[in-house]
């Protein structure tokens, strides 16, 4: 048997609810580590550069997830109600403990109401991440993978300002072919 296999047998004995809290804890420590790993490029380069780094890395990462998760969940279709189920499935959105998700035949929602990135850096005494290039950038080569025809709009993220009860809000919608 292989350790894969061996692995998997492990897996199978949890309980079902000891398997989802370790599945929700690795999510989180990706997101520490990648949270962690930003904080040493900043501190070394500045904010731009790691940013930067940050943006190409996660542009290459929306289109894997998209592929990868749609062929993973069986989904066929490339509708906007699609494109939401396999955004919900993303890493990203699992580490989103609170959010709101609206969807539609003809649009989806995404919002983030409390951001434990940014809500860490505040309690860190640093300033609001300026997110806004680099989710944009993943959620835009995420939707470009899934079908290009679905385009993604920024509704409001930092560094721009937001309210207090939404970090950041993304819009979902069909292009429409001109004739």
């Amino acid at each position: 048997m292989s350790q894969t296999d061996q692995d998997r047998k492990m897996l199978e004995e949890m309980p079902k609810e000891k398997l989802l809290d370790l599945l929700f804890y690795h999510i989180h420590n990706l997101w520490r580590v990648d949270g962690l790993y930003f904080l040493g490029v900043e501190e070394k380069f500045g904010t731009e550069a790691a940013t930067e780094i940050d943006t190409s890395c996660w542009r290459l990462m929306g289109k894997l997830e998209a592929r990868e998760l749609k062929n993973l969940l069986g989904i066929k279709e490339n509708n906007i109600p699609a494109l939401m189920r396999v955004l919900k499935h993303t890493s990203w959105s699992l580490d989103q403990r609170d959010k709101e998700i609206e969807v539609s035949e003809k649009r989806g929602v995404y919002r983030v109401t409390k951001c434990r990135t940014q809500e860490t850096r505040i309690e860190k005494e640093l300033a609001e991440f300026p997110c806004k290039n680099v989710r944009f950038t993943y959620l835009k080569s995420f939707t470009e993978e899934f079908n290009p025809n679905i385009e993604v709009k920024c509704r409001v993220c930092p560094p721009r300002k937001h309210p207090p009860d939404v970090w950041c809000e993304w819009e979902f919608q069909l292009r429409f072919a001109s004739n």
